[in-house]
């Protein structure tokens, strides 16, 4: 294919600049030019300004949403390759109605399971605070928490909260759960007692959130949820940001109403710098990387490749 009539790639979001070294590109060589952009942009005009050269958009989970003012607005979108087995973000319909194809690629919920016990461990050790202090020529600071005979209380126990129920009986903890659905059979098939709402939030130590973001759960965990919770009480969020009010999270966090959490997800990413949730010293913010590991980029940008010499395969 010559270089005027190769189609043009984008891939969107890389922030670590990996995507190139993580697959074998050069079986698009001929075939395709690839453009990689590391930076973000959140404002639609910025979007499609960057994005109407563009036949492929290569993107990253949920970080740049195409929605139907986007997609409508890029007449040479042919194709959107998305990393992870279903995308929200991504405006099916009107990719649809324009011909536009969407293609995913596998997934596997492992890192997320390992981070929510690093961000659990994290916060029961004070280790992020721990770790300053001996990079600023201090020591011991605070008090740690065991695990042993605690509760841990898990809101949703699909796949990813089973298995992170697991990990805490590991631990010697005594692990609950609700959710709107939860059945006592699948709570006993998995090891962990069923309880109601207003029991999980009052009698957890550590508060592990395992949903998926819909109407249903948006807000879910507000104000008097949290005000439910331990003062020793801490909740960790690695599913989505909006299924926790926000706004009741910083005051119970600012007003010592609970005593910390670790959250990876936000309503909006990358997390604003001027949000509270950067400073406070009783939260632990990571920047949404429970699903960010070697492997999980090397299933990401490996089947979006093999998607795009598909698709380019079945062209006429």
């Amino acid at each position: 294919m010559s270089s005027s009539s190769a189609i043009r790639i984008a891939i969107l979001d890389d922030y670590q600049n990996v995507a190139l070294k993580l697959a074998d590109w050069s079986v698009l060589k001929d075939r395709a030019e690839i453009t990689v952009f590391n930076d973000h942009l959140a404002e639609t005009a910025d979007i499609v300004a960057r994005l109407k050269p563009f036949d492929v958009l290569c993107v990253m989970r949920e970080r740049t949403p195409l929605t139907r003012a986007i997609i409508e607005q890029l007449p040479h979108l042919k194709l959107i390759a998305s990393t992870g087995a279903g995308n929200a973000s991504i405006d099916t319909d009107a990719a649809t109605e324009r011909g536009i194809k969407v293609v995913h690629t596998g997934y596997s919920s492992t890192p997320t399971i390992e981070f929510a016990w690093a961000m659990i461990l994290a916060m029961a050790r004070h280790i992020p605070i721990e770790n300053q202090s001996v990079r600023e020529g201090g020591w011991q600071l605070m008090l740690g928490t065991q695990l042993a005979g605690k509760t841990l209380g898990l809101l949703g126990l699909g796949h990813i909260g089973s298995a992170v129920g697991v990990i805490g009986r590991a631990f010697r903890m005594n692990v609950i759960a609700w959710s709107e659905n939860l059945t006592d059979e699948r709570a006993e098939s998995k090891g962990v007692k069923r309880v109601d709402k207003d029991t999980l939030f009052s009698t957890s130590d550590f508060l592990s959130i395992h949903l998926r973001l819909s109407e249903r759960t948006r807000g879910l965990v507000g104000a008097a949820e949290l005000a439910r919770m331990k003062p020793t009480g801490r909740i960790i969020n690695t599913s989505r940001g909006p299924i926790i009010d926000t706004a009741a999270l910083l005051a119970a966090l600012e007003g010592r109403q609970i005593a910390g959490a670790a959250i990876d997800v936000y309503d909006t990413e990358p997390l604003e710098p001027t949000n509270p949730l950067r400073t406070l010293g009783n939260v632990l913010a990571t920047p949404h990387i429970g699903y960010v590991t070697l492997e999980m980029y090397q299933t990401f940008y490996g089947d979006t490749v093999r998607n795009i010499v598909e698709w380019l395969d079945q062209m006429p």
